[in-house]
């Protein structure tokens, strides 16, 4: 059986191709969930309550991003599981992983590796602050369905803090539902909630949100998009063996 993802993404070894893989490119799977009208936006928040008990509607930014992978989701968690970084998924010369204690559940992210600020300065420059750029803390995990899981369900939920701006972030695994017509046999969600600025009235019309919104979105669209072509990639080598 020849595979279908001959090989692994290419894995970055500068921040130049950090900006390539991860802001220039643009990957072929369309991964953004748009909300077309506020009753989608409040039919998805119901659902995060239903499947992680986290409210988000405190959150003025909600931003979705999904793909199919094939492969079982219990795969593809423990894939999640190994994650430091150091991968072909992530663009760690932009933004640094240090796993706090060598542990997923206490996870710091730093602009360029930055772990102090130029010139001693202690409140950041011109008073912003980006280090760490943000703090990931486990709030949520779980690693096996629960009794009454209806789709087979694996997810992270991190709070995060720091100078990035998001409430929480999480990473939501699923058997594909016959409904949505996937063809894969998983789907995983990337989803982030924040209030930018701290303010629930700061909308997408602000200009910094917008583009905040395109950075991300190019950048998630890749982190996703690579993580599947390594779970597919991995997966066939084992279905092979």
């Amino acid at each position: 059986m020849k595979s279908k993802a001959l090989q692994p993404p290419h894995k970055s070894k500068s921040l130049f191709s950090d900006i390539r893989y991860f802001l220039l490119n643009k990957p072929a799977i369309p991964t953004y969930i748009k909300f077309k009208t506020f009753k989608d936006r409040l039919d998805f928040r119901m659902r995060i309550m239903q499947r992680i008990g986290l409210d988000a509607s405190g959150y003025s930014i909600l931003n979705v991003h999904k793909i199919g992978i094939d492969a079982p989701p219990s795969f593809i968690f423990e894939e999640l599981e190994k994650w430091n970084g150091d991968s072909t998924c992530w663009p760690n010369h932009i933004a640094q992983v240090n796993l706090v204690d060598d542990k997923l559940d206490d996870v710091q992210i730093l602009l360029f590796g930055f772990r102090n600020y130029p010139l001693k300065l202690k409140n950041g420059v011109l008073g912003i602050k980006y280090i760490p750029l943000f703090n990931l803390k486990v709030r949520k995990l779980q690693a096996v369905p629960g009794p009454n899981d209806i789709d087979n369900a694996r997810y992270i939920l991190f709070e995060s803090s720091g100078g990035y701006p998001i409430g929480f972030f999480t990473i939501y695994i699923r058997s594909s539902i016959e409904d949505d017509k996937a063809k894969e046999q998983s789907q995983i969600f990337f989803v982030v909630g924040f209030n930018f600025f701290g303010k629930e009235n700061v909308t997408t019309k602000n200009l910094l949100v917008k583009i905040w919104i395109i950075i991300h979105n190019r950048v998630t669209r890749n982190v996703i998009n690579r993580f599947k072509k390594l779970c597919e990639w991995r997966f066939e080598k084992i279905q092979a063996n």
